[in-house]
């Protein structure tokens, strides 16, 4: 069985007019968001194989708070810098491309792609996945590249509002 979390960046901080938008660092709300949902999913026993980001700075310092709670090397981090500014089809091309020893994978991205993705994956949202919002995929499959054409479960569904 493989296991997919798709996890959209925290909330990002505007307030800095001229940075690129690859640049946009998290904001208070967003660091704080990201400390609470890593730790809700350490609650569920969760242990990541693999991480992998896309290489904007709100979705690696989102990435990294993770990598604290679940002590997870942040040298073992995958950037993968098709992520960013992506179709669901770089997103679904990036999953099919996971090594099979890896049962249990995060990734980290974007909105609108990543909610789409969750949706190509399972079409099973009813709603957009906000700010630090967790999807959890399960696929009974062994390999990755079948992980992205078969019948897959929304197995976990959250984000930050539903604990305030």
């Amino acid at each position: 069985m493989k296991t997919l979390y798709l996890i959209r960046h925290a909330k990002s901080d505007w307030s800095i007019d001229h940075l690129l938008d690859i640049d946009r660092p998290l904001n208070e709300r967003g660091y704080a968001d990201a400390h609470k949902m890593s730790l809700i999913l350490k609650e569920k026993k969760v242990v990541p194989d693999l991480i992998i980001s896309s290489p904007a700075v709100r979705a690696i310092s989102t990435t990294l708070i993770f990598c604290r709670t679940f002590n997870y090397d942040p040298k073992s981090i995958l950037i993968n810098k098709n992520l960013y500014d992506a179709s669901v089809k770089e997103y679904i091309h990036a999953i099919s491309k996971i090594e099979n020893k890896h049962q249990i994978v995060f990734l980290f991205g974007h909105n609108p792609t990543i909610t789409n993705t969750a949706n190509e994956l399972t079409n099973a949202l009813t709603e957009e996945m906000p700010t630090c919002c967790i999807a959890g995929i399960n696929s009974n499959t062994d390999a990755w590249d079948s992980f992205v054409k078969n019948n897959n479960t929304l197995s976990y569904f959250d984000f930050p509002k539903n604990h305030s």
